[in-house]
């Protein structure tokens, strides 16, 4: 195996080669750690002389050496890599991938964990960030407490699901394709990522060269044969001559971020809800093969729509909880979708062009959704970014008393904040549903139900 990776060695710099001043770096010192509990993002806490250490690469019980990667003497915390464990877990397993671990790619977090452990540890984390932020156990929340895999992930220890339909490669300075490692823009070049779909993978983006390039984005169609790369070439470097293993639609990335088709179409389709969408380059669409399915039915599980309702669907991407929403309230319904990529809003627009009562806007939802007029909604979606709604669209939201609310969750810790904010606005999380949509990595997905709290309550 190509085991290239292009380096800076990370140096154990004492106050004496620092600026004048400067607090002394930890970066290189060793520490003998017992590991405490898992912590939101990837990584388990450790304490040395009173100091926290967020430790990645080791679980919960275990007696590791932390090789510290970021901090100096001042810093409230230390971030570390488990580089030798003295007492492991139960729950270790060997790394399948050999680029996994410290110093390495920084794709996957819990692949030295058996798959069940890695749920355990989501859903841990979760609950944290639930009574942390929220103020809410799990069955407050209506949460049963488990993190469901999609159908087909549930694999043998040491084993890895292959189900990453989207791989965004990063491309070293001498052509090579690879993964960029933890918190770095160092590249860890690699020739296969296990996690990769087998339609990625297939294209065989890890065995080309790649002058003058920035990254490649490896797309695979789910419901379809469409496959795409998306090139970015380095500044003022010439676009390079695409040959892989499989036919696919070729597209640049410009010096101002835009997108031009090569050749080949501009977009792929995916197929989801009983339905084709088409998503433009830079529109956005769930990585896991099952993801748009599962999510759609456990909003539609939750919101239980009604013939003649109206409904929003913020954070709309390209249409899909608009479109099975429209499915639902019927002609006599209207649907409301509003998103702030313009390709997106393009593609929404004709992936609904059949429903009459959908209207999709372009914009940020704390700025179109005031502008709308609306003052009423039976239902409403929400899928929003990684940093959440916020208070204002939460208050917004609420003043338009819904009978329910669907939100769609890609980060627990912003879930947790908005539920709080809800709860100001007098709305409360009847349902909590978790899927690992990410296997062998600390995301996880979360679809809460909420309603008008009771009365008294």
């Amino acid at each position: 195996m190509n085991h290239r990776t292009r380096t800076t060695p990370r140096t154990n710099r004492t106050k004496d080669q620092d600026a004048p001043g400067a607090a002394a770096s930890l970066v290189g010192e060793r520490y003998e750690v017992e590991v405490g509990p898992v912590a939101h993002g990837g990584h388990c806490i450790a304490r040395h002389d009173g100091r926290v250490l967020f430790v990645r690469h080791a679980l919960p019980g275990e007696r590791v050496i932390a090789l510290i990667t970021e901090g100096d003497e001042e810093s409230r915390f230390l971030r570390a890599d488990a580089v030798e464990v003295l007492q492991a877990s139960n729950d270790r397993v060997e790394a399948p991938c050999p680029y996994a671990g410290p110093g390495a790619c920084g794709g996957c977090d819990w692949q030295h964990a058996a798959p069940g452990a890695q749920r355990r540890l989501k859903v841990a984390v979760i609950t944290e960030q639930l009574e942390r932020l929220a103020g809410l156990t799990p069955q407050e929340a209506g949460w049963d407490g488990t993190v469901m895999p999609a159908p087909g992930d549930k694999v043998e220890r040491g084993k890895v699901p292959a189900w990453r339909t989207r791989v965004q490669y990063a491309i070293d300075g001498e052509g090579f394709a690879g993964l960029r490692k933890h918190r770095s823009h160092e590249v860890q070049v690699i020739d296969r990522c296990l996690i990769a779909a087998p339609e990625v993978a297939e294209l065989g983006v890890e065995r080309r060269h790649w002058p003058d390039t920035e990254s490649v984005e490896a797309i695979a169609a789910a419901g379809s044969s469409d496959r795409q790369v998306v090139i970015t070439p380095k500044p003022d470097g010439r676009l390079p001559l695409v040959e892989l293993d499989r036919p696919v639609s070729v597209l640049r990335v410009d010096d101002q971020g835009g997108v031009h088709r090569v050749h080949g179409r501009g977009f792929v389709r995916e197929r989801a809800a009983g339905r084709t969408w088409r998503v433009g380059a830079g529109g956005f669409w769930q990585v896991h093969p099952q993801a748009a399915d599962l999510l759609v039915r456990a909003v539609l599980d939750g919101l239980a729509p009604r013939r003649g309702e109206t409904a929003l669907d913020l954070y709309c991407g390209v249409g899909l909880f608009a479109g099975a929403l429209a499915e639902r309230v019927g002609e006599r319904g209207a649907v409301l979708g509003i998103e702030s990529g313009k390709r997106a809003v393009e593609d929404a627009r004709h992936n609904l062009a059949d429903f009459d009562r959908v209207r999709i806007e372009h914009g940020k939802v704390e700025q179109v959704l005031p502008r709308t007029g609306i003052t009423e909604a039976d239902l409403v979606v929400l899928d929003p970014p990684r940093a959440g709604a916020g208070r204002a669209t939460v208050r917004q939201l609420a003043s338009m008393t819904p009978r329910r609310i669907a939100y769609v969750a890609c980060d627990p810790a912003a879930l947790a904040r908005d539920l709080k904010y809800f709860e100001a606005e007098a709305y409360a999380p009847v349902s909590l549903r978790a899927f690992d949509l990410f296997p062998m990595t600390h995301h996880v997905e979360c679809v809460a139900i909420l309603e008008p709290a009771a009365k008294g309550s």
